[in-house]
């Protein structure tokens, strides 16, 4: 079997992917800012990494792997004036910040589990590590390399520049940087216009502050991940992975951040994935067409023709490679239901086969071989930097031939009994396993026993508050397309579809 190779974006080639521990990895991932619903532009990092945690799982990796929550008012740093998102939408939505940051991360946690992701081992919020963001600040103050003005603290940028290769994971010539970030306006208490905050002083009117030795305040974004991700992983650790976008100034910040506080390198594989443009655009509120996930899935959004599932976006996203441009647009995502149907029905198909009356020796040698090759090449693509574009299409390679047996067009014979055991097994790993994928219908079934167990409970209720015609409307509408409820006599209740 090959090794697993892994690009990584701070040399900027494949490497061998080796873990710092052997049988174990650490793995940190940027997670989502909850101020605000998530978008489809969420759903590849997550899908992305996903996958790469089954497959080291597979691989029998005991993996760590740490996905943030950022929930401590999340502010812009380039060159606007520093506001506090999710205290912003609290106020709108009529909500406490934290209520609102709760709505949101539920709708995350939901969305998720419609694309199957597994869930991270560790879910650390930023708010609750505040502790530890001040403390490595404090580090940095004292190790020269941070300041404080007026209650905030900067990280001093050019000191660091000086001493350490500063823009190599992002490709940014510090000169340039310094040169282009010069005319930034609301950035004058900084020594340099290229330095980040590391924590703000917060105005009276500020909802989200805490105590902190530099007076009321609240951190920068970049510290968050700093200190979760060593809290966690340690000072070093394998796998630190986001989208493009995060190169600069986050992923850059964290290491300058990190290499001060805990004297190495932070990240040993810094892995990023592409962005997913729309009809050719890059998403944005400007093109109006950013599509949060409950309006991908509904189908309620001008750009979108119809509903699309879940899992079908899941597969539409694994059929590229995770760091080529993803185009989405209504031919593609019916494509890839099509597409998604198609194989599952081969998946299934192939699951029937019985073993009765094979042979050790193929009756079609050369259809043998070149089955067999098919499906060696799964293990030689997904080592390839998690190429699941090519384990797909070597999938639908199989499926006209799965059909052909099916259909009994090509005898079960024409295989030897080693490839089709080999082709069920691997089959099943890298479909259910590895890509993540499911059902379609029967993931709509697993939703439809959600949709039931809250109707049920709602009746529940309402016949505790003698609320009967809420009760019986429950029951009457479900009666009404075929859903029969019943009331048990230990008060339970129980459906059933006719």
């Amino acid at each position: 079997m090959s090794q697993l190779k892994v690009y990584n974006s701070l040399t900027r080639q494949k490497e061998v992917f080796t873990s710092l521990t052997p049988g174990h990895v650490g793995m940190y991932v940027c997670g989502p800012t909850v101020s605000g619903e998530s978008h489809l532009g969420h759903a590849r990092p997550y899908i992305t990494f996903d996958v790469v945690y089954r497959y080291l799982n597979h691989l029998g990796y005991k993996v760590r792997y740490v996905r943030n929550i950022t929930d401590a008012g999340h502010f812009e740093e380039e060159g606007r004036e520093a506001t506090d998102k999710i205290a912003d939408k609290a106020i709108l939505e009529k909500l406490e910040p934290m209520e609102l940051v709760q709505k949101y991360t539920n709708l995350f946690h939901w969305a998720m589990h419609l694309f199957n992701t597994v869930s991270p081992s560790i879910e650390p919020t930023a708010t609750g590590h505040i502790v530890e963001q001040i403390g490595m600040i404090e580090q940095l103050i004292e190790a020269g390399y941070a300041y404080e003005v007026n209650g905030s603290v900067y990280f001093d940028v050019k000191k660091y520049a000086a001493n350490y290769d500063y823009g190599k994971l992002s490709g940014r010539v510090i000169e340039e940087l310094f040169e282009t970030t010069r005319e930034l306006d609301g950035q004058e208490e900084k020594r340099d216009r290229a330095d980040f905050a590391l924590w703000k002083a917060a105005a009276p009117e500020h909802i989200m502050r805490w105590k902190s030795p530099w007076g009321v305040g609240y951190p920068g974004w970049h510290i968050e991940c700093s200190a979760m991700a060593t809290k966690y992983l340690g000072a070093q650790f394998d796998i630190h992975g986001g989208g493009m976008d995060l190169q600069f100034p986050h992923h850059e910040s964290e290491i300058a951040q990190s290499t001060i506080c805990n004297h190495t390198a932070p990240v040993r594989y810094w892995m990023h994935n592409n962005m997913i443009t729309i009809n050719g655009k890059k998403m944005g509120k400007s093109y109006n067409n950013v599509i949060k996930l409950t309006e991908l899935f509904s189908g309620n959004h001008p750009i979108l023709e119809k509903a699309y599932h879940p899992m079908v976006v899941r597969f539409f996203i694994l059929q590229t490679q995770y760091r080529s441009t993803l185009d989405f647009s209504n031919e593609a995502l019916q494509a890839a239901e099509k597409g998604l149907k198609r194989l599952w029905e081969a998946y299934e198909a192939l699951s029937k086969l019985t073993d009765d009356g094979l042979q050790m020796t193929a009756g079609d040698t050369e259809l043998d071989a070149k089955c067999s090759k098919l499906v060696a090449e799964f293990d030689e693509f997904i080592n390839d930097d998690f190429n699941t574009a090519k384990v797909l299409a070597n999938m639908f390679e199989l499926v006209p031939v799965i059909n052909s047996i099916k259909d009994k067009i090509i005898p079960v014979t024409a295989l030897s009994k080693t490839t089709v055991e080999l082709l069920k097994k691997q089959m099943k790993v890298y479909v259910e396993d590895i890509l993540g994928l499911q059902n379609v219908s029967a993931a709509d079934n697993e939703k439809l026993q959600g949709v039931m167990q809250l109707l049920i409970d709602i009746r529940k209720e309402a016949k505790g508050r003698k609320d009967f015609v809420t009760s019986d409307k429950i029951r009457n509408q479900l009666a009404s397309i075929g859903i029969q409820l019943k009331d048990e006599k230990d008060g339970t209740m129980s459906w059933s579809s006719s």
